[in-house]
């Protein structure tokens, strides 16, 4: 990994990136839009136990870091859609190595 670049605040590209998807939810939240948009209904359904107001939270972060697009339909009933920009399916594409080590070292994380 580089550190070539001005991270600003960050210590470190790592940091940077990791401020963007840390916490319990946003990576569970780009996962669920893997496959496309979902409104927030469903995407509440398949992220899990996350309530509404950190639902929310999580997807304005994520939109203001550039990584979900939130399109209202205006029509009745209004209709809001959320799905990966082209930044965010990089990203999710990132952490595509992290589930494999995940995977591989599972007993070990089960185990703690």
């Amino acid at each position: 990994m580089s550190d070539d670049g001005d991270f600003g605040p960050y210590t470190c590209a790592l940091d940077a990136g990791m401020t963007v998807v840390g916490g319990k939810w946003k990576a569970l939240i780009l996962w669920a839009l893997r496959d496309g948009p979902l409104r927030f209904g469903a995407l509440r359904r398949e992220v899990g136990a996350i309530s509404e107001k950190m639902l929310i939270q999580q997807l304005k972060e994520l939109q203001a870091y550039g990584v979900v697009h939130r399109e209202s339909y205006h029509e009745v009933p209004p209709r809001v859609e959320y799905s990966m920009t082209p930044s965010g399916k990089a990203l999710l594409d990132a952490l595509d190595p992290l589930g494999d080590w995940a995977e591989q070292h599972r007993e070990q994380i089960l185990t703690r």
